[in-house]
């Protein structure tokens, strides 16, 4: 059969996307991520989110995607076998793959908050399933999920038995999708204001209606535990301290003082809660609302030092073309935190930006340490906990990256 005629048969079957000549590679290497640029013909007609058959110049199969003709990542690969059918069974079968991989991952009883479904990695991208407790958290954050989201919501309730679901796909990247926001209960009960979980033996409270991301960030788990074990004795600086849970770990771990900075009023009075929860009082614990940039120079204008200190911004870079205006920001509370580091103190440093690479991060970290006048030490290297998997064809989903510095 001629090139023509691939085509046509292929056509008669499902709607289409033909790749530029020589833009297969990334697909053939399982890349999820089609970009416009490498499209050079749409068959059929699809619309946002509806399947469609990806092939070569020659009209040989590649994969099976999903559509999205207003989001600069045109397609996103469902599958790459031929035999596969993009249907309620499939997404039973992948779902039902992501969240039994979880099953056993943590202590059985300190398994109740967790991802259970992480987009790319766990083979449907763009769709986020947090658990906390019996509620489920959701996002739909591409169009492809958008287009089956009552097959996942079904199969959801189906494989975990928990009907409390909530929607928070109230995030910028839906706009990137020619999607709208959306935020609200889809199945079940009317969500509490908070959600309680325990993790690692400590409590804490969720406020999944309205809190950053799905309302906690389950990436930190182990990095967490880690800042528990380090922290006895010292004088800790948490920046950006969010509902306070490493305030409430370093507090458990033994330190002396621990001074925690937020922009937001609301997520300190949860801090508060989060404390008081597992009988915080043996510390010295203080509290300050104000912007962590502007805190930190008062910090140093007054020579407050401490013995370690948190650095856990917020996503500065969301787009690689915004890494530059970001690479400054991780450098400004870098150079500051190491000033008010004394000797032998350790710098617990973060960057959730995926346009941020760990080489670029380290070099930012240490171009900080330079200019701050100190000598540094990286001592480990910090990590997203092992229910946000990276895929090894998809290394973007490694976002998360930390650096424990000791100063010398």
């Amino acid at each position: 059969m001629n090139e023509a005629g691939k085509i046509s048969d292929t056509m008669n079957r499902m709607a289409a996307i033909v790749l530029k000549a020589g833009r297969e590679k990334s697909v053939k290497q399982h890349h999820p991520w089609i970009f416009s640029g490498a499209v050079a013909n749409v068959y059929g007609n699809p619309k946002a989110g509806e399947t469609v058959d990806v092939l070569t110049t020659n009209g040989s199969w590649l994969g099976r995607a999903a559509f999205n003709p207003f989001s600069n990542i045109r397609a996103r690969l469902w599958t790459w076998d031929e035999t596969e059918t993009i249907d309620t069974t499939f997404f039973k079968r992948r779902l039902s793959r992501a969240i039994g991989s979880r099953r056993g991952l943590y202590p059985e009883g300190d398994c109740l908050a967790l991802r259970l479904v992480y987009a790319e990695s766990d083979g449907i991208p763009g769709l986020i399933v947090d658990r906390y407790a019996d509620w489920l958290v959701v996002q739909f954050l591409t169009a492809g999920v958008e287009h089956w989201r009552d097959v996942v919501i079904d199969t959801l309730v189906e494989l975990t038995g928990i009907r409390n679901i909530y929607e928070r796909s109230d995030v910028d990247t839906r706009k990137l999708e020619g999607l709208k926001e959306r935020s609200g209960p889809l199945t079940g009960q009317v969500s509490p204001e908070f959600v309680g979980i325990e993790e690692n033996g400590l409590h804490f409270l969720v406020d999944v209606r309205h809190g950053q991301k799905t309302g906690f960030y389950l990436d930190q788990r182990l990095n967490r535990q880690r800042v528990r074990a380090l922290a006895s004795g010292r004088r800790v600086l948490n920046c950006f301290c969010y509902t306070g849970a490493f305030t409430v770990c370093a507090v458990k771990g033994g330190a002396v003082l621990v001074h925690s900075v937020d922009s937001s009023a609301e997520a300190l009075e949860i801090a508060r809660q989060n404390l008081a929860l597992n009988g915080g009082l043996n510390s010295q614990v203080s509290w300050q609302e104000g912007d962590v940039f502007q805190v930190l120079r008062q910090l140093r204008d007054r020579n407050e030092t401490f013995d370690m200190i948190i650095l856990d911004p917020p996503k500065f870079a969301p787009t690689t073309s915004q890494v530059e205006k970001a690479a400054r920001g991780y450098k400004d509370i870098n150079l500051l935190g190491f000033k008010l580091l004394n000797p032998g103190g350790l710098l617990v440093t973060f960057s959730c930006s995926g346009g941020v690479s760990l080489e670029l991060f380290q070099k930012i970290v240490a171009d900080a340490a330079l200019d701050a006048g100190a000598s540094a030490q990286i001592v480990e290297h910090l990590w997203q906990a092992p229910d946000h998997p990276v895929a090894l064809n998809f290394p973007e989903a490694a976002y998360l990256k930390g650096l424990v510095c000791r100063k010398l």
